[in-house]
């Protein structure tokens, strides 16, 4: 699923650099993917990933947009 549209950012780009890089915050995936922030939609989806929340916490994120 995509996570970020304007940088083509998935929920598996999100759970691969958050594994290997061990990054905690949204602007530490934009900067491993090699982008940043566009419109910033995405950012409260990221973070509920990056806390574990998982797809759950992102389609939570997705209905509160």
């Amino acid at each position: 699923m995509y996570v970020c549209l304007c940088n083509a950012i998935t929920d598996r780009d999100v759970r691969r650099v958050a594994s290997e890089n061990g990054v905690s915050r949204p602007a530490e995936v934009y900067e491993a993917c090699g982008c940043r922030a566009q419109c910033g939609r995405c950012v409260k989806m990221m973070l509920n990933m990056l806390r574990g929340e998982g797809n759950e916490g992102a389609e939570a994120a997705l209905q509160g947009a």
